[in-house]
């Protein structure tokens, strides 16, 4: 157990006397402690913790995950849980739907007790809140925007970030006109600057996609092309002669979402393709009368047939995807090939890589980013307490 390990870690620190930090400096070394309450903040509201029950929004959703990871078992390779409410590392002490959740340690969990005693979790924070708390020690761990987390680190807050995880695409619906013809949805991936909605929007704190799995995981990310080719979609508008008005859906309620469509908006035009953006509080479906729109899609798993089989089986009902996925113990020639199949039907255009930016207090001991098929590893920290 990684817990187990980094306390045997600090032991071996104990016996050398000191424990290295950064380069070329040294401090003495800590035990970990058990006791303690760690605080939490997120922006999402989550209104119920069954997992059975839909998520109003894919933040929500997101946020349900990590707070399931905590209290079940452990996670099955398709994303559920296993085991029942209170069979992981914590168990639910109070419940406020929507604003409020206490957390207490499992003693009987199998894999050892969590360090901290409780787990104090504040919803529907606002991203410059949560900074703020943390900066003023009301925090211990809150979320930071991708597109926030260089200006955190340059104010001078600890700053953690997992690898890219989350990918965020366009996904044109299945029977809507507008997407009936591939020279429309290859125009509109054509057109699109990935590079600039990282390197602005983003403020680097991602990487463009131009395929359905990372380059840490799969290893042919690279074989994907992320470059707009303006050219080429004026081409394809060209021999359409006329092409159909695109409606764009996205979350009115996510920042994030909202920029990125604008950026479409902008580079669709540029292209000569008509495309409006429209936004929604409807969660993640959207309006029925959107022709495409954005979803947000986090990894399951860092094996990359798992991921592609969870992203397949996400957007398949929604684009009318046909395509069956990578068999069991595919190679990765084969998985590549499914993936290149799904990227190529341009009914899906994969536009960026998210990691999941985490804000952490000075008290907060043994933190480690998360993976990709990780929750919060709350289970794993300590706190330094102050000397009485």
């Amino acid at each position: 157990m990684s817990r187990r390990l980094a306390a045997s870690s600090a032991a071996l620190g104990l016996v050398l006397g000191l424990t290295l930090v950064g380069a070329g400096r040294a401090e003495p070394s800590r035990r970990p402690k058990y006791g303690g309450t760690l605080r939490v903040e997120i922006g999402a509201i989550v209104n119920s913790l069954d997992p059975a029950a839909a998520a109003a929004n894919q933040v929500e959703a997101a946020a349900k995950e990590k707070i399931g990871a905590l209290l079940y078992e452990r996670r099955n390779a398709d994303g559920t849980f296993a085991g029942t409410a209170g069979s992981g590392p914590f168990r639910i002490a109070e419940w406020e739907p929507g604003k409020h959740l206490a957390l207490a340690a499992n003693t009987g969990f199998v894999g050892g007790r969590p360090f901290v005693d409780s787990v104090e979790i504040q919803m529907g924070r606002a991203a410059r809140d949560r900074v703020l708390d943390l900066e003023l020690d009301k925090a211990d761990l809150v979320e930071i925007p991708p597109e926030e987390a260089r200006g955190a680190a340059e104010r001078g807050i600890r700053v953690s970030t997992s690898q890219p995880d989350e990918l965020v695409a366009v996904a044109f619906v299945a029977g809507r006109p507008a997407a009936d013809d591939a020279r429309v949805r290859e125009a509109l991936a054509r057109s699109l600057d990935r590079p600039a909605m990282v390197n602005f929007i983003l403020q680097r704190g991602g990487d463009p996609a131009g395929g359905l799995l990372p380059q840490w995981s799969s290893g042919t990310a690279f074989l994907f092309s992320t470059a707009a080719d303006v050219p080429g979609a004026e081409e394809l508008v060209s021999q359409i002669g006329h092409p159909p008005q695109i409606v764009l859906g996205y979350d009115s309620g996510d920042s994030l979402e909202q920029s990125l469509a604008e950026r479409i908006v902008v580079n669709a035009r540029d292209a000569g393709i008509r495309l409006t953006g429209q936004g929604s509080s409807e969660g993640p479906s959207g309006p029925a009368s959107c022709d495409a729109r954005l979803v947000r899609l986090r990894m399951p798993s860092p094996h990359p047939r798992a991921a592609l089989v969870n992203v397949m089986g996400a957007i398949g009902p929604l684009i009318g995807l046909q395509l069956a996925p990578p068999a069991e113990g595919a190679s990765a020639q084969q998985i590549y090939e499914v993936e290149r199949g799904v990227v190529d039907s341009y009914r899906v255009i994969p536009l960026v890589w998210l990691p999941q930016v985490s804000g952490v207090g000075a008290r907060v001991r043994d933190w480690k980013a998360p993976a990709a098929d990780e929750g919060w590893p709350l289970a794993d920290v300590w706190l330094e307490q102050e000397s009485p």
